[in-house]
């Protein structure tokens, strides 16, 4: 019953990520049809990106009322919805207006499941749950490059999309019962720990914390751009075809799915940590080579480069919020850390809109560079923190293992 329970987390995060990387495919095609500036897709990711800060601000309390079961289905269902909607969009505002709906649905689920794996699974498992994500935001940019070169339009490839989340949505609704059954008929019941809701007032004034945000927002982005940018850089700046860069971008994709299950099978051996300073080191060489002047080819395996680093970054950091903030504040502490991570998708894709239109899209890889520099001042300052508050030995995985067994052995009860 708890590996049935844990597949259908791993196809919800399939469902998280379906929505993730299809605009940026497709927004080549889109801003001349609607007669728009190249920036304006920056509208679209902030209300996208605004609204998911919003639920993940709420998702403790909506988990702690609803359940995590409820919430994961509730929010899929939101996103399918929402596709749809974009799939028949007749003008610009109407793309406004379902970005909302789109944003909400992925904030809630996004920290009730992760919370949930942190709590209850190894290490190895939440890089997995992270490589299922990978997966789904692999697959709708293939599907866009699909509906673009059969010389239908993106709207096709939105199409394909919400039928995938459908599909989907209907598997988390038959799931209720686990969840339920895990849950012990209760909202929240199944989580067997009491947790603290702490506000952002009170969790801004725990430099751990506050510092650890800095990680999530400037790692993500770097994924974001590259994910929102990386198709448009490769069409105005080293001369591709609007289908050869969404393919590219699915390589790019696939590039993080396959960083992440390197690192879920590495995660036995390896301490997250590691496996942290191992990706930024992959991503800090894949920024090099951007920063050369290859042709497209190279600078399309520099992007599958950048997402095989970045792909264990954010997996690694999500599982040990437990460890270091303790189990208590963990689900208080990933709500806000999901919310630094939608300020980083909204706010540094969208700069990046700007600097392109002003200096061009030949900027991105110095832009990336930028992102990174923060992601590493952030990341030595909170191991010096860690150090500091005695939680390091914690981090890299002493207490790891006996944790882990307990979480599963709870998983067993059901």
């Amino acid at each position: 019953m708890a590996t049935l329970l844990l597949l259908v987390i791993y196809i919800a995060f399939v469902g998280l990520g379906v929505p993730d990387s299809l605009f940026g495919a497709a927004w080549p095609a889109i801003y001349p049809e609607f007669g728009q500036p190249v920036a304006a897709a920056s509208a679209v990711s902030l209300l996208i990106s605004g609204s998911t800060v919003v639920s993940s601000l709420l998702s403790a309390r909506c988990i702690q009322r609803f359940g995590t079961g409820v919430v994961t289905a509730a929010s899929t269902a939101l996103t399918a919805a929402a596709l749809l909607g974009f799939s028949v969009s007749g003008n610009f505002w109407w793309l406004c207006l379902f970005a909302v709906p789109l944003g909400l649905g992925a904030g809630a689920i996004d920290s009730a499941l992760n919370h949930y794996v942190a709590l209850h699974y190894k290490a190895t498992h939440m890089n997995f749950l992270h490589c299922f994500y990978g997966i789904g935001v692999s697959l709708s940019p293939y599907l866009m490059s699909l509906a673009l070169s059969e010389e239908t339009d993106w709207r096709g490839g939105y199409r394909m999309a919400f039928v995938l989340q459908a599909a989907i949505t209907v598997i988390t609704i038959i799931s209720l019962p686990l969840w339920r059954r895990w849950e012990g008929g209760g909202a929240g019941a199944g989580e067997r720990q009491p947790s603290r809701l702490l506000g952002l007032k009170e969790l801004v004034k725990m430099p751990s914390v506050a510092t650890v945000w800095f990680v999530f927002l400037s790692s993500c982005a770097i994924e974001y751009t590259c994910g929102t940018w990386g198709s448009t850089f490769l069409v105005q700046s080293k001369g591709m075809a609007v289908e050869e860069a969404a393919q590219v971008v699915t390589l790019y994709y696939a590039g993080m799915a396959l960083g992440r299950f390197l690192s879920g099978i590495l995660a036995a051996r390896i301490a997250s940590w590691r496996l942290i300073h191992l990706g930024q080191g992959v991503v800090f060489a894949a920024i090099f080579l951007l920063l050369l002047p290859l042709p497209a080819w190279g600078a399309g395996a520099a992007l599958f480069l950048a997402g095989l680093g970045i792909g264990p970054i954010f997996p690694n950091l999500i599982h040990l919020t437990p460890r270091h903030f303790g189990r208590d504040l963990s689900q208080s502490v990933m709500g806000s850390q999901m919310a630094a991570s939608y300020i980083g998708i909204m706010a540094m894709p969208a700069a990046f809109s700007f600097l392109a239109q002003l200096a061009g899209t030949q900027t991105f890889p110095w832009f990336l560079l930028a992102m990174f520099a923060v992601m590493l001042l952030a990341t030595l300052r909170l191991m010096h923190l860690l150090k500091r508050q005695g939680r390091w030995q914690v981090a890299l995985g002493k207490a790891e293992q006996a944790e882990s067994d307990a979480g599963q052995e709870n998983a067993k009860r059901m």
